[in-house]
């Protein structure tokens, strides 16, 4: 590891997670454990749980889990080093630079530094004779001086290597500006700028840093816009444009755009809460970014074909992550940048207190498929209409959207609440049937929730995370594991989780899950945190360990058998696993 992790056990140790959690979470003890509403996802009851003697986080609810490091990586979407420079500087520590990540510490660092160079230099430009076409069509749009300044918006030169040219002389070198994507090479090998002729468009993060760019041609060249690649400091699926001056927004909403002019077209004219994705659909987790800092979304996306199937997408996904969703529908201007110059602020104000419920929306873009005058058609709508109502899960809900459709189609209330009542019945029946396939294949529900992790041997799994969690919970353990190592275990994760604590435990290192944020992907901390938080007595740990590992080593025997005694074999593992399914149930 890079950052020494001796380091990384005071800091933990000095780490009271409890105390983390309950800056942005408010926790209430109940027994052992301290519960409260998940921070990653939305929900009314608590799933979220916070364990002081284990040092970990395990929402329920949402799978998420870890120690006091991940909690910070989910929260704020840094980098494992980020992270621990957080934790460092709370409890007053400074992360040594030691190791490879120390220089990989210094090359972000550079990268950083060096988006911000560009980001000045184009900023210069635009001012220049070389900016004269890309500050005169800013102007045209209609953007002022200082929202200019405010969003730092620059000018490439129509220029193989002026930025590069630039650069150079501030001690860049070509191959860090392709590390940047602030160049390409050609298959000739030849360096050359990629932004070319550009108005430029900074993409800064929430910590205030330059993380990349986007570019608007000025003449008819494809792609019109251009973006980074992602990069070391770079993700477009994790990042969205103008977060950082959003997210201080007093208007507790965030309106949705579909790109860099309509935002700062709405922020120039008082709506400080705009965004657009970078480059790219709204994705989940552009979802789950937005739903820490906002409750309502509203989406403000063209009219066009594209934009209401953008808008589609984008609506159950605000949703899962826990936003109440509403969609803008515009009249007589193709955007909210046309809009405004069209119509005025007030006007968009007003659009925005008027703009729909999403069920509505989505009923309204239904609609448009039918020829209502035609029975067969309006029945047809009304069908449809009825299994997006039943989708609803409250009955108030279902009612009052099922009244709007019965009265868009010109029927009774009381004949499509029939209609939704028989769909919402066809919902519950089919949930039901898949529930019991859940509940008669037990074994389905040992499994990790991610799919990359799940088990080929239930049996030997669920064996190799009794020793998993006997480590974490008392090191001492591990002189008593017999010889074996994770190598003979079924599970990839399991068994270097289980090489990963032996070690740690024989160099007198923690073995608490929390250490060993440095070492697993977040999908693995949360299966972990998971496994940890199951019960698991101490009282007869040396039993214990013996029983795990007669199974561990009993089904690593039958993984090696013949193929001759496949179909037996087969038979006996299903028995097993029944029997071993008996013997758990509590």
């Amino acid at each position: 590891m890079a950052i020494p992790e001796p380091f990384l056990d005071e800091l933990l140790d000095r780490t009271d997670i409890v105390d983390l959690v309950s800056e942005s979470v408010r926790l209430t003890q109940k027994g052992r454990n301290y519960w409260g509403l998940c921070p990653f996802h939305s929900e009314k009851t608590p799933s979220f749980s916070v364990s002081a003697d284990k040092r970990i986080f395990k929402c329920f609810g949402c799978g998420k889990g870890g120690g006091a490091i991940n909690f910070v990586m989910e929260l704020d979407n840094l980098s494992f080093r980020e992270a621990v420079e957080v934790l460092a500087k709370r409890v007053g520590m400074e992360v040594p630079d030691s190791g490879p990540s120390a220089g990989m510490r210094e090359r972000r660092e550079k990268l950083l530094e060096l988006n911000k160079q560009a980001a000045r230099t184009f900023h210069k430009w635009l001012y220049a004779p070389e900016g004269a076409e890309g500050l005169a069509y800013l102007q045209k749009r209609g953007l002022s001086r200082s929202t200019l300044t405010n969003f730092g918006l620059g000018f490439a030169p129509n220029s193989w290597d002026a930025l590069i040219q630039a650069l150079a002389d501030q001690g860049y070198d070509k191959r860090d500006l392709l590390d940047a994507g602030l160049a390409v090479n050609n298959k000739d090998g030849r360096i050359y700028d990629r932004f070319r002729n550009r108005v430029m468009f900074p993409i800064i993060d929430v910590r205030g840093n330059v993380i990349g760019f986007g570019g608007r041609v000025m003449d008819d060249s494809t792609p019109k816009y251009l973006n980074s690649p992602d990069t070391p400091v770079y993700n477009k699926s994790r990042n969205v444009f103008a977060l950082n001056i959003a997210k201080t927004s007093k208007a507790g909403r965030v309106i949705l755009t579909e790109g860099y002019m309509d935002t700062i077209s709405l922020h120039q004219a008082g709506f400080d809460c705009a965004v657009a994705s970078l480059g790219t659909s709204l994705t989940s987790e552009h979802a789950q970014l937005l739903a820490r800092y906002f409750q309502e979304a509203i989406i403000s996306y063209d009219g066009d074909g594209a934009g209401v199937a953008a808008a589609q997408r984008a609506i159950p996904l605000l949703e899962k992550a826990g936003l109440k969703v509403k969609v803008l529908r515009m009249q007589g201007a193709k955007d909210p940048d046309e809009f405004i110059k069209r119509f005025g602020r007030e006007a968009f104000a007003k659009l925005l207190e008027r703009s729909e419920n999403q069920v509505d929306y989505r009923l309204a873009q239904i609609q448009k498929k039918y020829d209502l005058t035609d029975d067969g058609q309006k029945v047809a709508f009304l069908q449809e209409a009825a299994q997006l109502i039943a989708s609803l899960s409250s009955a108030v809900e279902r009612e009052i959207y099922g009244g709007h459709a019965a009265q868009t189609a010109g029927i009774t209330p009381e004949a499509m609440a029939q209609e939704v009542k028989r769909a919402f019945s066809a919902r519950l029946r089919k949930e039901k049937k898949r529930q019991e396939r859940i509940d008669l294949s037990p074994a389905s529900q040992l499994q990790p929730q991610a799919r990359s992790l799940r088990y080929d041997n239930i049996r030997s799994a669920r064996a190799e995370e009794g020793l998993v969690r006997l480590l974490l919970l008392d090191p001492s353990l591990a002189g008593q594991m017999g010889g074996i190592t994770g190598e003979g275990f079924s599970s990839p994760l399991l068994g270097k989780v289980f090489d990963l604590l032996l070690r740690r435990a024989n160099e007198g290192l923690s073995t608490q899950l929390s250490a060993l944020s440095g070492h697993l992907s977040g999908e693995e901390m949360d299966h972990l945190a998971y496994v940890v938080s199951q019960p698991e007595s101490l009282a007869h740990s040396q039993q214990s360990i013996r029983d795990y590992i007669s199974v561990i080593q009993r089904e690593a025997l039958r993984r090696g058998a013949g193929q001759e005694d496949s179909l037996l074999l087969a038979a006996q593992r299903k028995y097993q696993e029944k029997k071993a399914y008996m013997e758990e149930k509590p």
